[in-house]
């Protein structure tokens, strides 16, 4: 919208012109114009009859002096006093046009600033009918694109509907296929949770079947999420001596993983155990009934009441010899039991096999690196060999060089197998 702005004649401050402000400038500007009008019109009826009076009285008085002068003049001096009377009349006469004439010269001025007063209202008017056109076309060229820009954003808007009716659609069949692995998730839950349940189970019955047979040991249970196995068997001879431990891992799966093992001896180190045993419903292949592997016993739930007799007499004897060893001195006693106890052995096994991993991954490493070398001087073996026959053909073309063309310097002799 082009901006029209005003300026002010008096402070000649310019500023946009409104609605509210113009129809108070024009009943503003109408008010001055009647009252300098009336003014005006008051003021040139009012110097009319001041000059009307003038020149009345002007006369009046100049008759009055001249038939008293022509009365006052002798015969002689008539002609002469006639003259000067005349010139003198005239000058007056002359005198009064001039004032009359300057009047109206006057007059005419104030009409014409009249005049030029009312030629600037109709500008005026001129050009607030001219802002109304521009206004009414600004507007109809704003509702024009208002229309586009409505109808723009209904085609944007339909496009969004489709866009969110297809997004719809995709979240409706990703619901599906959600609810439907929910649905296997569950059933494979409830599978699992049966198992679990199983395993439970065996659990009880194992603590309970020690509890039974052993009724002076101690049997912990080991709590969901601790550490420990899922019981710990502490033996006990007659004084009521604690004398070892057994930790029991038990299993009800249709495979065995050979991870238990690991597992149940990290558990035995922590309960600082004697003797690791996995009461499991499927048996490694290598193991029958029962047996040992990798330190471990390993066992099915019908063998492991006579498993566990067998491992607490073993563990009392032991612990019979050694309380038998007493005569030796102190230090020596407790050194050697140390070395002879299943935790040295268990601590040991641990370190050997910590030892092993280490050697084993830093053969690995040698192996990758010495591979890596001789990658590596094959390709350095393949750079030597371009640049000898680089200085073979230049010093085959120019004769004797004197650019250095070998890669190695003084007696460096590069070994390439």
């Amino acid at each position: 919208m082009t901006n029209t702005k005003i300026t002010c004649p008096s402070c000649n401050t310019q500023f946009e012109p409104t609605d509210a402000l113009r129809d108070q400038m024009k009943k503003e500007l109408n008010k001055e114009v009647e009252d300098w009008k009336a003014k005006q019109l008051k003021s040139f009826e009012q110097k009319e009859r001041e000059f009307a009076a003038l020149k009345e009285q002007q006369e009046k008085a100049f008759r009055q002096q001249l038939e008293s002068q022509r009365a006052e003049l002798s015969t002689q001096i008539a002609k002469e006093q006639e003259a000067k009377l005349n010139e003198k009349f005239e000058a007056q006469i002359k005198h009064l046009s001039q004032t009359n004439h300057d009047n109206e010269a006057r007059l005419k001025e104030a009409r014409d600033k009249e005049l030029d007063f009312l030629k600037k209202m109709q500008d005026l008017k001129n050009k607030e009918q001219e802002m109304d056109i521009r206004m009414q076309q600004e507007l109809l060229n704003a509702r024009t694109e208002l229309s586009l820009q409505v109808r723009k954003e209904e085609e944007e808007k339909s496009k969004i509907k489709e866009q969110e009716f297809q997004f719809r659609i995709k979240e409706v069949e990703q619901q599906l296929e959600q609810q439907r692995r929910l649905a296997e998730e569950m059933k494979r839950k409830a599978e699992q949770g049966s198992m679990q349940l199983q395993g439970e189970v065996q659990e009880l019955l194992l603590e309970s079947m020690l509890r039974q047979r052993f009724p002076f040991d101690l049997i912990e249970e080991v709590g969901k999420g601790v550490r420990g196995g899922d019981c710990v068997h502490v033996v006990r001879n007659q004084f009521g001596q604690e004398c070892g431990k057994i930790v029991y891992e038990s299993k009800r799966t249709n495979a065995f993983s050979n991870d238990w093992i690991e597992k149940v001896k990290a558990d035995m180190r922590s309960r600082n155990a004697d003797i690791a045993v996995i009461v499991t419903q499927a048996l490694p292949k290598d193991v029958t009934s029962f047996g040992l592997k990798d330190g471990v016993w390993v066992c099915s739930y019908k063998e492991a009441g006579a498993l566990a007799l067998i491992l607490r007499e073993q563990i009392l004897k032991v612990y019979q010899v050694m309380q038998n060893s007493d005569n030796k001195t102190d230090k020596m006693s407790l050194l050697y039991g140390y070395l002879t106890s299943n935790e040295f052995s268990e601590q040991w096994k641990a370190i050997r096999e910590g030892f092993q991993s280490m050697k084993s991954s830093i053969q690995k490493e040698r192996d990758a690196m010495e591979k890596l070398w001789k990658a590596r001087e094959k390709q350095l073996e393949k750079i030597l060999l371009s640049a000898a026959h680089i200085k073979g053909s230049v010093e085959g073309i120019s004769g004797a060089t004197n650019i250095d063309f070998d890669l190695i310097e003084g007696d460096d002799v590069l070994m390439i197998e």
